[in-house]
């Protein structure tokens, strides 16, 4: 019992050690190739460092951007923006390990959100990049030229996974990711973070909230409606209506909640970020149709032994769950646009699936009852 609490105790340090070796402070790195830096930082997130040397007679800055506890199937970028403290107008490094083994580093100019980090010439003079993978860490090397007696400039670093297909995907919208950006003087050696300010705290929050009322409304509340309206008729019989007022309100509720996360949606297209033009195309779908919807089945229902309530049914049930499969589909779309977590988007799978398996055993339930009652009419009983 004894030789327990060492196990504990080694264990600990071992732990410990496992700690310290990762978060080392960058001036106690040793670069392979015997390659040395005046000046060095570890920014604030990311696990990220930058080191580097300034020569001011030339203006030239030798870089080396290391990203520590990197997937192999991840890109990261270091840039300079020499108009901004944003991502737009950055000139960026960025570097990626291929499935070959091989590292790819190369620069490109960052003109939108809607970037794909497509290899290409940047504004600043660039010699001798490259890039290496070790050890868990990615690293880029560059030389750059800057501006003639220009030493303060803000920079960006960022991270990101890389698709099956080698495309590089986006960088995540939350938490780190983007409050990597700052003031960096190569002459004095500061540097300054941005701080997360308000205004990018509300754009997140506001994200938040959007989500939220469209995975509950769109994502959610509409298909339980759904499944009410198929299955609790059969239960009630054509008599009742019951269903149809819980059919009703289910709908409602959900049609009040997406219109406010169809509000919030239309808000923040018209500002300055991130857009997706096919999650807004196919919200602004859903809402056509959710209006549609609503103004056929309150005005234009005709009734139940009118000959043309047949096409009504046949309208209403095509647009209902043309309505459904696009508010599913949005609403994943919605989680890989947001990134992140991707708890939220197994949780949000796991409630459709219980969903369809709900709907699917009240279908098997309605095949078995009405093959019994049909049965009992043939026996007369």
């Amino acid at each position: 019992m004894a030789s327990i609490p060492k196990l504990l105790l080694l264990l600990t340090l071992f732990t410990s050690f496992i700690n310290l070796t990762t978060s080392l402070p960058c001036n106690s790195y040793t670069f392979p190739n015997n390659l040395n830096f005046a000046r060095c930082s570890d920014l604030p997130v990311l696990d990220s460092s930058l080191y580097w040397n300034y020569n001011p007679k030339t203006s030239v800055i030798d870089v080396a951007f290391k990203k520590i506890n990197v997937k192999d199937s991840s890109w990261i970028a270091w840039a300079i923006n020499p108009n901004s403290n944003g991502m737009i107008g950055s000139q960026a490094l960025i570097g990626h390990r291929n499935f070959d083994g091989s590292f790819k580093v190369y620069t490109s100019q960052i003109t939108s959100y809607q970037t794909m980090l497509q290899e290409g010439n940047i504004s600043l003079p660039v010699y001798n990049i490259s890039g290496m993978y070790l050890d868990g860490s990615m690293m880029i090397f560059a030389s750059l030229e800057l501006p003639k007696n220009v030493s303060l400039v803000n920079h960006v670093w960022q991270e990101g996974s890389v698709s099956s297909d080698g495309r590089l995907r986006s960088h995540a919208l939350t938490g780190a990711n983007v409050q990597s950006f700052g003031t960096l003087d190569f002459q004095s050696g500061n540097i300054i973070s941005h701080s997360f300010g308000g205004k990018l705290m509300s754009k997140i929050k506001l994200r938040i909230v959007h989500a939220i009322f469209n995975v509950i409304s769109w994502g959610t509340l509409m298909p339980i409606g759904v499944i009410m309206a198929r299955h609790l008729k059969r239960f009630e019989g054509p008599t009742g209506s019951t269903w149809f007022q819980l059919h009703r309100a289910c709908q409602s509720i959900a049609l009040l909640l997406g219109t406010v996360g169809f509000a919030t949606g239309l808000y923040m297209g018209n500002q300055p970020g991130i857009h997706n033009t096919p999650h807004k195309c196919v919200g602004i779908t859903l809402m056509t149709l959710a209006l549609v919807q609503v103004f056929v089945a309150i005005l234009l229902r005709p009734k139940k032994d009118h000959k043309y309530r047949i096409w009504w049914n046949i309208f209403h049930f095509l647009v209902g769950y043309t309505t459904i499969i696009l508010a599913i589909w949005n609403v994943f779309k919605g989680f890989d646009i947001l990134g992140g977590n991707i708890m939220f988007k197994i949780i949000y799978a796991c409630v459709i699936g219980c969903l369809v398996l709900i709907g699917l055993s009240l279908e098997v339930v309605a095949w078995i009852m009405w093959l019994w009652n049909k049965k009992s009419k043939e026996l007369g009983v």
